[in-house]
């Protein structure tokens, strides 16, 4: 009976691409014990925070990722910073090992862009064409900033039978995708955008202000909330850290053939493109920021704030509402082949089930490939990030993941009345940068 229970273990790691999950997690387990508050200063209690690690484990022991990482911010305080797992190897990750975010890449990229608004470098409601002369070809110059940050930009595939080292050329893959063909030349239909929209807003970024994407998060958000990585790409010293991508799951025919339309490769090829050096030194704001759980939480407490952090304004409150407000209702995303709502870079949450748990309709954020999760929810107080190297889609997860998500959820109840309005929108003096400004528009 033991052989035969063995052997069907031993199968079922085959079919889904399983790692061999230890039983005692302790080893493999850090807790930013510096850090984690007592629950009950945030209105949690230790029965709460305990259901959503133990949830957490769960997940891990479905064996799908060789590391997972969890930050929850309550109240602007963080409840739980933990990682468990491997980074590479037999290598133990930690709380400071950078994940690759993938398509949870485009919230910062999509607040880039709100950001060179504010500092009136570029009108969201211009079309791309204005900035970008080339992107009018065959029917696109109409097609606004806002259109594309909202997945409606007309170019949401990769075109068909391109070399993928193309995309570690910016130049290259901009002419691409300006020479391309839209969906529609009127941005009349709402499908996701999975990497291409990231070398237009670089292009943007780079002719309005003479710097890369790189180079202008570093300068806006990165460096003035003391983040370790937190950028597109990793520099030579912070390779040895990262945690390496790996295919996982059930490896299914169907399910590729899916997922080739959407991430323009076979996923297997994305994951081991996502491990290359060149997938390091690139600048692909739409996929390729690396940071840590508490990082990447700690930009959605400065969304939650109103664009401060740390007594300091970094964004306008304004900046923040125009990048998280809803658009419209659910609509079927012509990509996704599901119902999704956005704001103008958000994925939003739903009610009564929404991407980010249940009863979430405040909720912004956004998904990686495959599992990556990043939100703040201002009804609950809470800014969350996890994080994952392991990309299955079909697994032994299926059952795990909704219910950490559902956890969060339900243990960090609704405490912010979302409907009274809180005075922080107004008009304040121009500044004298301000006034020294000539913003192309």
């Amino acid at each position: 009976m033991q052989a035969f229970t063995s052997a069907a273990h031993s199968a079922a790691r085959k079919v889904f691409r399983t790692i061999d999950v230890p039983s005692d997690l302790g080893p493999i387990t850090d807790i930013d014990t510096a850090s984690e508050v007592d629950p009950r200063t945030v209105d949690l209690d230790n029965d709460a925070v305990q259901a959503i690690w133990r949830a957490c484990e769960a997940l891990y022991r479905s064996g799908v990722y060789p590391m997972l990482s969890l930050c929850l911010r309550r109240k602007g305080e963080i409840v739980l910073n933990r990682s468990l797992g491997y980074a590479h190897d037999n290598t133990p990750a930690s709380l400071h090992t950078p994940v690759c975010l993938f398509s949870a890449s485009k919230a910062m990229t999509a607040v880039l862009m709100h950001l060179l608004a504010e500092q009136g470098h570029v009108n969201l409601l211009n079309p791309i064409s204005y900035y970008i002369p080339a992107f009018a070809a065959q029917g696109k110059g109409s097609i606004s900033i806002h259109e594309l940050l909202a997945h409606r930009g007309g170019i949401p595939s990769v075109p068909e039978n391109v070399d993928l080292d193309l995309m570690y050329d910016h130049d290259a893959a901009l002419a691409l995708l300006c020479a391309a063909r839209p969906n529609n030349h009127q941005a009349g239909i709402q499908a996701y955008h999975a990497i291409t929209s990231g070398f237009i807003f670089n292009e943007i970024i780079r002719v309005t202000t003479g710097l890369n994407a790189r180079q202008y998060l570093d300068k806006y958000l990165r460096k003035p909330m003391g983040m370790r990585y937190f950028r597109y790409g990793l520099t030579q010293r912070d390779r040895a850290q990262v945690a390496l991508n790996t295919s996982s799951g059930l490896d299914s025919r169907v399910i590729n053939s899916v997922l080739t339309s959407v991430l323009g490769a076979h996923p297997d090829t994305v994951i081991e493109m996502t491990n290359d050096p060149r997938f390091y030194d690139a600048v692909i704001p739409s996929v390729n920021l690396f940071a840590t759980a508490e990082e990447v939480s700690r930009f959605y407490q400065l969304l939650l704030n109103h664009g401060q952090w740390q007594g300091r304004q970094i964004l306008d409150p304004l900046t923040v509402h125009r990048a998280v407000r809803p658009l419209g209702k659910s609509e079927l995303d012509k990509t996704l082949k599901v119902p999704m709502r956005y704001s103008a870079g958000f994925m939003l949450g739903g009610s009564p089930i929404g991407i980010y748990g249940k009863d979430t309709p405040y909720a912004y954020g956004h998904l990686g490939y495959a599992n990556i999760f990043c939100w703040a929810d201002p009804q609950r107080d809470i800014s969350v990030s996890l994080l994952n190297s392991g990309k299955p889609v079909l697994g032994p997860h299926v059952k795990a993941l909704p219910m950490l998500l559902n956890a969060i959820s339900s243990q960090c109840t609704p405490i912010v009345d979302m409907e009274t309005d809180v005075p922080v929108y107004h008009r304040r003096p121009a500044t004298s940068r301000q006034r020294r400004t000539k913003p192309r528009q």
